[in-house]
């Protein structure tokens, strides 16, 4: 199937996805990480590949990736037009994926890569984290009083 919309309009609306504060997946895990009262964190230190989050002490980096983007074995579906392009892409993205875990790696970093679909699942996600983190078992989220 074709493109609905002419190459600059395309263009025009994918510009306008931003790398950082999408609602669907940055935000929605500070938003777990405050209900649970997950501490510690920073956002957007500059380390290679730009984590989402850091928690500089452990030397946890969290990459919240789109499923599109990065090619989520789960979700990605390959776009019926342009496949070729579509297809280099989503291999370099994943390419450069390893060598950022590769490079954090090498600094001492541990990396935890969390997939958009995965925060669906917000215990599965704060479990995970919180293992990697040293925590116990999780408190409730806090109460809005």
């Amino acid at each position: 199937m074709a493109d609905i919309w002419s190459v600059e309009k395309r263009s025009q609306v994918m510009s306008r996805i931003r790398g950082k504060g999408n609602k669907s997946t940055e935000l929605v895990l500070v938003k777990l990480f405050r209900d649970y009262r997950i501490t510690g964190w920073r956002r957007h230190l500059p380390l290679p590949g730009n984590p989402d989050f850091c928690f500089v002490r452990q030397k946890v980096a969290v990459f919240v990736d789109g499923c599109f983007w990065h090619g989520c074995p789960k979700c990605y579906t390959r776009p019926k037009s342009n496949k070729r392009f579509w297809d280099e892409k989503r291999a370099a993205n994943r390419a450069r994926d390893r060598r950022v875990v590769r490079d954090l790696k090498a600094r001492g970093f541990l990396v935890i890569r969390i997939y958009e679909h995965e925060l669906k699942t917000p215990a599965k996600v704060l479990r995970r984290v919180s293992k990697v983190l040293g925590h116990g078992n999780l408190a409730g989220p806090q109460s809005g009083a």
